[in-house]
C-alpha cells in the first residue's frame, strides 16, 4: 500500500521511506533494493572517489528504474567534482549534510536537482529553507555517524523543526521500526530517514564483521565522540577508548586529529577492524538483532507502520 504525502510526491516515490547515504555502506546495491522496495534509495557519496561514485550511479540505473538520489557529505574533498557527476548523470535528488547548504544548493537547484539538508536544529532548519532547500532531514542526536553538537534528541527536535519551517520535514535518528516511524509522522514528519538498520542489511557494503557487531549492540553500546573534531556516534571499541582517554587528559584537536588519522572510519566499517577501526552506528542498533534483505527491511517497517496506524486511529 503506497501512500501520497508531500514527500512520496517531492521525490516521486510509493512510500516516505528514505535509506540514509552511509559511507562505507550505501553503495548500488543497498540504494537500488530499497528503491525498488518502494522507498528512497541514496548512495552515501562521502566514502567514494569521483570515478567511483560515477561507477555506482550508472550500476544503480542498471538495477532500478525507479528514482534514486546521492548524499553528499559537504566536509568531504572533491564535492566540485561529485557535484558536476551528480549533473552529467542527471540524479533527481541529493541530500547534503555536514555544511553550509547555500554553497550548492543554488547550483543544483539550476539543475532541476530536488534538495534535502540535513539538520540538527531549528536555526539550520531555516537556514537550509533560507537556502533554497526543497525539504529537511531533522535528525536527533540518537543517529549514528557525524551529528549536531546541540545534542537535541529526536522527539524534541522533530516538532521544533516543523514549527520553523514550511517544507517538508523528513525525520532521523533512533528510527528502525514502523512503530518509531507512526511516532515521527505523529510529531509532524511527512517521512523517516532510516541508517543504522540498514547497515545491518545483505546490500550494505559494510564488513560483515561490523554488521555482527551492530546487531549485538546493548543499551549503553554507543556514545558520541570527538565533540572538539566534528561530533560522531560511536560504537564503543578499543579506539573509541583511546580517544576517551586522550579527552580526560586534555588533547589538543590537533592531538585527537593526529589520533584520528586517515582511513580510521574505512578500516573499521568496510575492513572489518572491530578493535582499531571507527565504528559509526546510531542508538537504535540496540533493538536490532538480524540481518535481513533491504526489501524485507522496508516491507516491515511499512507493514507495522500501516497496522499500527490503523489500531491508532480507532
Amino acid at each position: 500500500m503506497s501512500i501520497n504525502n508531500r514527500i512520496t510526491s517531492l521525490f516521486n516515490i510509493e512510500i516516505p521511506l528514505i535509506q540514509a547515504g552511509m559511507i562505507w555502506a550505501s553503495g548500488w546495491r543497498l540504494a537500488s533494493a530499497v528503491s525498488n522496495s518502494g522507498g528512497l534509495g541514496l548512495l552515501g557519496s562521502g566514502s567514494m572517489y569521483p570515478h567511483i561514485l560515477k561507477e555506482h550511479i550508472q550500476k544503480c540505473k542498471a538495477a532500478t528504474n525507479k528514482p534514486f538520489g546521492v548524499n553528499v557529505p559537504l566536509l568531504y574533498p572533491d564535492i566540485d567534482k561529485h557535484i558536476q557527476t551528480i549533473i552529467d548523470e542527471k540524479i533527481p535528488v541529493v541530500f547534503t549534510s555536514a555544511g553550509n547548504p547555500k554553497t550548492w544548493t543554488p547550483v543544483l537547484k539550476q539543475h532541476g536537482i530536488t534538495v534535502v539538508h540535513v539538520v540538527s536544529s531549528s536555526k539550520f532548519a531555516i537556514k537550509a529553507q533560507e537556502a533554497g532547500c526543497d525539504a529537511v532531514v531533522a535528525e536527533g542526536f540518537e543517529a549514528g555517524g557525524h551529528n549536531g553538537r546541540e545534542e537535541t534528541t529526536t522527539f524534541v527536535l522533530i516538532p521544533a523543526v516543523c514549527n520553523a519551517v514550511n517544507i517538508p520535514v523528513i525525520a532521523a535518528g533512533g528510527i528502525a521500526t514502523g512503530r518509531q516511524m507512526l511516532a515521527a509522522m505523529i510529531l509532524g514528519a511527512s517521512g523517516v530517514q532510516v541508517g543504522s538498520r540498514f547497515i545491518a542489511s545483505e546490500e550494505a557494503s559494510s564488513h560483515i564483521n561490523f554488521k555482527h557487531a551492530v546487531i549485538n549492540t546493548k543499551e549503553g553500546d554507543t556514545v558520541l565522540s570527538l565533540k572538539q573534531l566534528t561530533p560522531v556516534r560511536l560504537l564503543k571499541n578499543e579506539f573509541y577508548r583511546k580517544v576517551l582517554e586522550a579527552e580526560t587528559k586534555g588533547a589538543s584537536v590537533a592531538e585527537l586529529e593526529h589520533l584520528l588519522g586517515r582511513g580510521r572510519a574505512k578500516r573499521g566499517m568496510f575492513e572489518g577492524d572491530l578493535d582499531e577501526g571507527e565504528l559509526e552506528i546510531g542508538q537504535v542498533s540496540a533493538l536490532l538483532n538480524s540481518i535481513q534483505p533491504a526489501a524485507t527491511i522496508v516491507s516491515e517497517i511499512w507493514n507495522e507502520y500501516n497496522t499500527l496506524k490503523a489500531t491508532a486511529l480507532k
